[in-house]
């Protein structure tokens, strides 16, 4: 159960896309088979343009940013849950929006990969990729150490727990929702 992140930030504008996040040729991994679920990590944001730079170095399957910050819209396109695995995969831990399709905010919390913060202020236009921030699960903030400024998260609220289970699943068993395996 994280209490906060921290790291740095990669920063994506709006109407970042879910073919943007993982393109449809690697929706054929396997997400429930590690050596799949770490290769499709490593696809994780490949279809941006070239004007944001590299999400993940040339011959890492891992990216160095844990958190991403975003405009409007973010996940947008299809349903496909591949978009936020990819993205936990690569190791991203939060994205913070300024708003994200529904069914993209979704996905996020029945996979459990990572958590979809909201903001009430456009920080895609404040903050820029390779600062470092704390995502403040706490009091519901993102301080940006760079700028040595904070700014107010919209609260996670009951999704913060199914995401700290692990998803929809495992919080089901873990309350006794369902039974356990």
């Amino acid at each position: 159960m994280s209490t906060c992140v921290r790291g740095l930030i990669f920063v994506v504008d709006d109407n970042i896309d879910t073919d943007q996040i993982i393109p449809a040729e690697y929706l054929t991994l396997v997400p429930s088979k590690l050596d799949e679920y770490e290769k499709l990590g490593s696809y994780a944001m490949i279809g941006l343009p070239d004007r944001y730079g590299k999400f993940i170095a040339t011959g890492e399957m891992k990216t160095r940013y844990p958190i991403i910050i975003a405009g409007e819209n973010f996940g947008c396109g299809s349903s496909r849950e591949h978009a936020p695995i990819a993205l936990g995969a690569a190791g991203v831990k939060a994205v913070i929006a300024q708003s994200y399709a529904r069914i993209f905010f979704r996905n996020c919390v029945s996979t459990g990969e990572l958590y979809p913060w909201e903001s009430g202020e456009r920080l895609c236009d404040r903050f820029a990729t390779g600062q470092e921030v704390t995502v403040d699960f706490d009091n519901d903030r993102v301080i940006n150490h760079t700028l040595n400024q904070a700014y107010s998260l919209k609260s996670l609220g009951e999704i913060k727990p199914v995401i700290d289970a692990g998803g929809i699943f495992a919080y089901a068993r873990q309350t006794g929702m369902i039974a356990a395996r």
